[in-house]
């Protein structure tokens, strides 16, 4: 079976746009569903909307992986699913270690999505001595004095980091020290990588702050409509709406229009 360490996905030399590639898993996420509905063929209209995007979009992103779909037919489910699949590199075996076995790597652990999306879980890694051979999602906690050899032994490129804070830039040196290219950060903390290392970074806290946001401007929205409203209301009980046949000061015109 081929690992991470040995084979790289050819999406940057094939020169695929970035914003393309983060849309690739949402195409795949909707094209997977289809597939398990057996459904053979979805329009560009049909799976831009179930991937959230609109269909020009879709169809310039999928002319980058030479896919166009048959006019009035539209495009082959299982086909786009093994396309997206191996341009994204989920067609071989991607090692993966996760370093900070607390409640979030915990749940990371015990999460099923890795294995039938091309990821196995190689290693739990945890700096707490305690932690050291206790099972998560059935997997033995190793002490972070193994992780290079546990690098190095699984062929390992993929780190995620689930530490806290302030022990997560020195889990990420060496992590890239070690051999591993591509970091999932999910750490409240920005990290230093030299180049040729990708780090994504899921951040939970910044996502609440941004619904936060949106929320409090709905808010205010509506606590503006309601004030407006409020006072036509009051104006309408004081009798200061002027009725729209009126003139100018208040009065009936003597003539009325045709």
């Amino acid at each position: 079976m081929a690992t991470g360490r040995t084979h790289r996905p050819a999406t940057r030399s094939r020169g695929i746009p970035e914003a393309t590639v983060a849309r690739l898993p949402l195409y795949l996420r909707a094209l997977t569903a289809l597939s398990e509905r057996s459904v053979p063929t979805v329009s560009s209209e049909e799976l831009a909307a179930a991937a959230g995007v609109n269909s020009a979009k879709l169809r310039k992103d999928f002319s980058y992986l030479g896919s166009y779909g048959t006019r009035g037919v539209g495009y082959d489910v299982e086909y786009l699913v093994y396309q997206i699949s191996r341009e994204l590199g989920l067609t071989q075996d991607w090692p993966v270690v996760i370093v900070g076995i607390g409640n979030l790597g915990a749940a990371l652990a015990n999460y099923g999505g890795f294995a039938s999306r091309g990821f196995r879980v190689a290693a739990l890694i945890d700096a707490d001595p305690e932690m050291a051979g206790k099972p998560v999602a059935g997997i033995p906690v190793q002490h972070t004095d193994e992780l290079e050899k546990i690098i190095d032994e699984n062929g390992v490129s993929i780190g995620v980091i689930a530490t806290p804070a302030g022990a997560a830039q020195q889990v990420c040196e060496r992590l890239v020290a070690a051999g591993v290219t591509s970091i999932l950060n999910f750490a409240p903390t920005v990290l230093n990588v030299p180049d040729g290392v990708d780090v994504r970074k899921v951040d939970l806290s910044i996502e609440l702050q941004i619904l936060a946001f949106h929320e409090q401007r709905k808010a205010g929205e509506e606590i503006a409509e309601a004030a407006e409203a409020a006072e036509a209301a009051e104006a309408a009980r004081a009798g200061t709406a002027r009725d729209p046949r009126k003139g100018p000061d208040g009065d009936m015109p003597a003539v009325m229009p045709a």
